[in-house]
């Protein structure tokens, strides 16, 4: 295994940019003002670094079997992780490679035990990737990932005229790091919108808030049960938008408007960065809103 990951930012230091910068000019973004002069020093930077577009993939090396390891940590196996796994087991297929999916503690021991036993060729360590002070800079950040779903979220409601919104947390410990990136993601957002800052969603004690953007739809569902409960709807009494488009939503009453990720698509864009392969040949289309009736 690597000894050190080198990171978006390092790249960043090392050509003299932002972060910002440094993720437009490798994520191939369009419509920027970026001197060529700065893409070739950033570009020179990553290849003398030895970066790897989309830092949730690390190849290693050393590995000689046709293995890849996914470390799903003790993150659930639904929604847009299940989606993940199929896109990403779909494309290693293709290459001649199969896929084994960890599950467990998440201590670095635990990991390299299993990689010594397994030998893969490479490893995606979702596990490690949202543990990191600064995951936004690994998977894609404001441009397609975590955060850029997050900022649909939000700005669906915002675009609604809501201007106080909350955000449902999930109860599941095993979602609590995730979750609490989640809404210092949504926070984010609403700074730059001139909004309040999202805080956790207490319905006992709602206050101003007017909508509410849940972590995901299962965590939506589950508010719009205990609003039923208290004689409320959405979105009459305050409207509700799901993330990750579990397909639930829409068999419940009122249909849950939610974010749809192309999971799947990023799974491909994984299995090939850790093959060494070009990741722009298999582009996820952008998150978009499945607007129904909560909002």
């Amino acid at each position: 295994m690597p000894r050190t990951r080198v990171t978006l930012k390092d790249v960043a230091a090392a050509s003299g940019v932002s972060p910002t910068t440094a993720s437009f000019v490798l994520n191939r973004v369009t419509g920027q003002t970026i001197p060529p002069a700065t893409q070739e020093r950033v570009r020179r930077a990553a290849a003398e670094l030895g970066y790897v577009p989309h830092g949730s993939a690390r190849a290693l090396r050393e590995g000689s079997s046709r293995l890849v390891l996914l470390n799903a940590g003790q993150l659930p196996v639904a929604g847009s992780l299940r989606s993940f796994i199929d896109g990403l087991d779909g494309e290693l297929i293709g290459h001649g490679f199969t896929l084994l999916v960890r599950h467990g503690p998440t201590d670095p021991e635990s990991l390299r035990q299993a990689v010594r036993t397994a030998d893969p060729r490479g490893v995606i360590d979702l596990a490690l990737l949202y543990a990191t002070p600064e995951p936004d800079l690994l998977d894609g950040g404001w441009i397609d990932g975590l955060a850029a779903h997050t900022a649909t979220q939000i700005d669906h409601l915002a675009a609604l005229g809501h201007t106080c919104i909350g955000f449902a947390m999930p109860a599941d410990p095993r979602l609590q790091r995730i979750a609490r990136l989640r809404l210092d993601q949504a926070r984010a957002v609403a700074a730059t919108r001139g909004l309040p800052p999202p805080e956790p969603f207490d319905l006992g004690r709602r206050g101003a808030v007017t909508a509410v953007a849940a972590f995901d739809d299962a965590v939506a569902l589950t508010l719009l049960s205990a609003m039923a409960d208290a004689g409320l709807s959405a979105p009459h009494d305050l409207a509700v938008i799901g993330f990750d488009d579990t397909g639930y939503g829409g068999l419940w009453r009122p249909a849950l408007t939610t974010v749809h990720i192309d999971a799947a698509g990023f799974g491909r864009r994984a299995a090939r960065a850790v093959l060494g392969l070009p990741t722009d040949e298999v582009p996820p289309a952008p998150s978009t809103v499945v607007v129904r009736a909560t909002t």
